[in-house]
């Protein structure tokens, strides 16, 4: 496994995040556990989860998930760069109720214990904004993070989902209050979806944020998904199936994977590789059901590709360029 540096930070971190948003939903305990035993042992430390995954009914399941797996011993937590988020309704059933969700003082408070006791662990490495909050002030929410820090239950704060002016407005905030700011972006980036180039990640890394990648194969749509139709006879769902629907789209697939059969490359781990080469990139996130989608993740970290086949990657896929030249000029 390659490790960088967290953005601005002392923190080294694998070049893969775990995702563990299949834990519980799609993927059973046991199985969730050896998982994360087999990217741990491959090298793999930052893992990454939220409240409200598990979903509906089962919120919070899949930090219970990770809390007994944690709970096992073997120095599981302490190798462990452990990340969850806040924003989300976490109320009990019926009607969600006033304050258990966004990101006023209240909910933080609230949220961050919970999430320490179904994680099993006295502190969350890094605590993650779910989305902005259009209500709660910037200080009313750095006061909450510096609570958290000087009582040891985080150590650093992260965004997700923000856009550029955002993550501008946040940190500038924290600077003026004496607080440390964000270190990390999630946003969703991948070579299908590249917007985040425009403002989000050179904002990133104006502020000294590590960017953190989801979706990196776009649903599925990046993973091969036209040559599993035509030799598995598996159907495309979500996401992919919406954007293949859309002929323009299902040609550039299409000549995305005869590309990379071309070049005898696996279509999701030459996805994962080229986010791996993008400036500002610290890792994107994984999320594998299974153990083989595990394996398969991990082959791109020692994956090179070509200057020549980047240049192929870019005429299929072009990004939207730098703002302001990407709609002005």
């Amino acid at each position: 496994m390659k490790y960088t540096q967290l953005g601005r930070t002392g923190l080294k971190v694998s070049r893969l995040v775990l995702g563990t948003m299949n834990f519980g939903p799609q993927t059973d305990e046991a199985t969730s556990h050896a998982i994360m035993d087999a990217a741990l042992g491959a090298g793999v430390n930052y893992f990454d989860t939220a409240n409200v995954y598990g979903w509906g009914e089962n919120k919070g399941r899949t930090e219970e998930i990770v809390g007994t797996w944690f709970a096992q011993g073997g120095g599981r937590r302490d190798k462990t760069v452990l990340a969850t988020k806040v924003y989300g309704n976490m109320a009990g059933d019926g009607e969600p109720w006033p304050n258990h969700d966004r990101l006023s003082a209240l909910n933080i408070r609230r949220a961050v214990d919970a999430s320490l006791k179904r994680l099993q662990t006295d502190y969350i490495d890094i605590y993650q904004f779910h989305h902005i909050d259009r209500r709660t002030p910037v200080e009313e929410i750095w006061q909450a993070i510096d609570v958290l820090i000087a009582q040891g239950k985080i150590l650093y704060a992260g965004s997700s989902n923000f856009p550029g002016w955002k993550i501008a407005q946040t940190n500038e905030t924290a600077h003026r209050l004496g607080s440390y700011g964000l270190v990390s972006e999630q946003c969703l980036y991948n070579l299908a979806e590249r917007r985040a180039e425009m403002e989000v990640i050179p904002a990133a890394q104006e502020y000294g944020l590590g960017v953190i990648p989801w979706s990196p194969l776009h649903g599925g749509l990046l993973g091969g998904v036209l040559k599993k139709q035509a030799t598995e006879g598996r159907r495309s769902s979500g996401r992919s199936a919406d954007a293949l629907a859309n002929s323009q789209v299902r040609e550039q697939v299409q000549a995305y994977e005869d590309l990379l059969d071309k070049h005898g490359l696996a279509p999701g781990e030459a996805a994962l590789a080229w986010l791996l080469t993008r400036p500002g990139v610290t890792g994107p996130i994984v999320g594998p059901r299974t153990a083989e989608q595990l394996e398969s993740a991990l082959r791109a970290v020692e994956l090179e590709l070509s200057e020549e086949l980047l240049t192929s990657l870019d005429e299929i896929f072009p990004g939207p360029g730098p703002s302001p030249e990407a709609f002005a000029w």
